[in-house]
């Protein structure tokens, strides 16, 4: 039943107060009481009860064609809308299923609300059908997790999972409940948001740490932003740009902190490490201030810590403590949301004049020594670098970019303009190859007016294509773009580099599957461009047709690989910009 049908049909609101209810009429009104407006799932057994309320609900349900894909789509929707995703699945492999998407969306610090099912109470032990230990199996994947003993305990533990998921730094929470439980009978009891025990996030930043950091960065001569996902989570965007432009400060930003501060402005120095451009990794290495705002040193962008930014003092603020000091120790460590820190350092310096106009030359020189470059032979393979720039010309301003994961990631997050927030989704942390299509149609869903883009490879699109049946059927008319090298691209260039092109277990085929003919079997419209003169045609057949997906097989150069690149554990002063730099490693 879609969405147009259900409207003005039956709402929990409208239930008598006193009235009982089952356990899983508690469940979907606990849901439409959070203003949960789209849920993502696939049906069973043991959650199988919490489907009969919801067939009466406003609610949207979409049907995914595997729990991964519908967790995925679940941190598609909380990614491109800051807001909480929320994903339902059964017991045994329904939940186990889900577990990557969980622990993806821990790592990258995702809103999920997960609801399962669970064997009947008095099963739970038993190795009853479709049993397993979800609370137990998730625990490492979730910011916490509970387990439903008790109907009337429903609506409460619903209220506190959205609270944990979306305050502090966001990530996933699991309900499991038993099939029994969802049975159960119980009066709807008024959930209310109380101190939880042991969770107190710290939001605001302490002003005596503030006043250390204004201190540092006065005595700065080549002070850095080096910024992440933080700052998209606290919405301090604008926040970060004040802070960037009054004091000219220039900005790097991770891989998850793409979008935070426009590229294309000056100062955007854009994304450093292991494959970020070479000004933005050579500007840490050579700052002697790190202003680090909602990031964790991840190894991708440090490589080995001991070389990393050696000359910096770091003044390091996130909302989670346990990162402060945990990779790299902090002269300055702040505990706070990004955008309260971010106003108290714009207050604390007040109208200070920073001397840096040095260090943005020396900046400037680097950009234009070391540009990003790559070269589209007329009558060559195409590369990935071009196709994208050509698609960005055609598309939207703001268009949502969801990538998977390997070379295309890369060449993305380098290649793309990226101006606003919540507009590059990706699995930064995990690194989990099928999350694009999923992700994609959640994003489409949140947002059915404006562009969607799922740029994948082909290994990562053949993980968890038949959700493009999902795309088909719920009438979310997505656009993806295959980059058909026929091989997994990121496996094959370390094996080129590091294994003298022992390509074991690399390769797959630019012509098993006909991507053009799985689009068309599965509802889609399928195109596919060969050479560059194909391009700009079949981009617009694309971006024209808005009834239903399209997919866009884009066969690429098979050998083409990522520069720059910092080899795992080695040192950013150490960067390798072509195939020339190999041969002197």
């Amino acid at each position: 039943m879609s969405a147009s049908q259900k409207k003005g049909r039956f709402f929990f609101k409208d239930v008598m107060e006193d009235k009982l209810l089952s356990g899983a009429e508690l469940v979907i009104r606990g849901l439409e009481h959070l203003k949960v407006s789209t849920i993502f799932g696939v049906p069973g057994g043991a959650i199988l009860p919490a489907y009969d309320p919801l067939y009466d609900s406003p609610i949207r349900h979409i049907l995914a064609r595997h729990e991964q894909g519908s967790g995925h789509m679940a941190e598609g929707y909380a990614q491109a809308t800051g807001e909480l995703g929320v994903v339902i699945a059964t017991s045994g492999p329904g939940a186990t299923n889900l577990i990557t998407s969980l622990n993806n969306a821990l790592m990258d610090s995702t809103p999920l609300l997960a609801i399962t099912g669970q064997v009947a109470t008095e099963a739970i032990g038993n190795d009853a059908f479709q049993e397993a230990y979800t609370v137990g199996l998730t625990m490492a994947a979730t910011k916490h997790n509970y387990l439903i003993t008790d109907a009337s305990e429903i609506p409460q533990v619903l209220l506190e999972a959205k609270h944990i998921a979306t305050t502090g730094r966001p990530g996933p929470v699991l309900v499991d409940i038993p099939k029994d439980i969802l049975n159960q009978k119980a009066k709807w009891i008024e959930p209310k948001l109380i101190d939880l025990p042991g969770y107190k996030p710290t939001l605001d930043a302490n002003p005596k740490m503030i006043q250390q950091a204004v201190n540092l960065i006065k005595d700065s001569k080549k002070p850095l932003l080096y910024v992440g996902g933080g700052i998209i989570h606290s919405k301090a965007n604008i926040e970060l740009f004040d802070l960037a432009e009054k004091f000219n400060i220039p900005v790097v930003t991770t891989l998850m902190g793409r979008g935070a501060f426009p590229d294309g402005h000056e100062l955007c120095l854009g994304m450093p490490g292991m494959h970020g451009n070479y000004t933005a990794t050579t500007s840490i290495q050579n700052s002697d201030l790190l202003i680090a705002i909602g990031v964790r040193f991840d190894d991708r962008v440090t490589a080995n810590p001991e070389f990393f930014a050696q000359n910096a003092k770091v003044i390091h603020a996130d909302i989670d403590p346990a990162e402060i000091g945990k990779v790299r120790d902090a002269e300055v460590p702040i505990v706070g949301d990004a955008k309260s820190v971010i106003k108290g350092l714009i207050d604390k310096l007040g109208d200070t004049k920073l001397e840096t106009s040095n260090w943005i030359q020396e900046i400037n020189e680097m950009r234009e020594s070391y540009p990003l470059t790559f070269t589209q032979d007329e009558d060559g393979p195409l590369k990935v670098p071009y196709v994208l720039e050509e698609l960005q010309k055609m598309s939207e301003d703001d268009s949502i970019v969801v990538s998977g994961v390997g070379q295309h990631q890369m060449w993305i997050s380098l290649h793309w303009k990226f101006t606003k927030p919540n507009t590059w989704l990706n699995s930064g942390g995990l690194g989990t190859m099928g999350y694009s299509l999923p992700a994609a149609i959640g994003a489409k869903a949140a947002y059915p007016d404006r562009q969607v883009l799922s740029l994948d490879g082909d290994g990562c699109f053949q993980m968890t294509c038949q959700e493009l049946i999902t795309a088909s059927t719920e009438n979310i008319p997505l656009k993806i773009v295959v980059f058909n090298n026929g091989n997994h691209g990121m496996v094959r260039q370390w094996q080129k580099i590091f294994y003298k092109s022992r390509f074991s277990a690399s390769e797959l085929t630019h012509h098993t599957p006909d991507y053009v003919k799985l689009a068309e079997a599965m509802g889609a419209v399928g195109l596919r461009m060969e050479q560059k003169s194909e391009v700009k045609d079949v981009f617009e057949k694309m971006l024209e047709i808005n009834d239903k997906p399209v997919l866009v097989d884009c066969v690429v150069d098979p050998d083409d690989m990522v520069f720059p690149m910092v080899p795992a554990g080695g040192s950013n002063d150490v960067i390798i910009l072509n195939e020339e730099d190999l041969k002197k490693i």
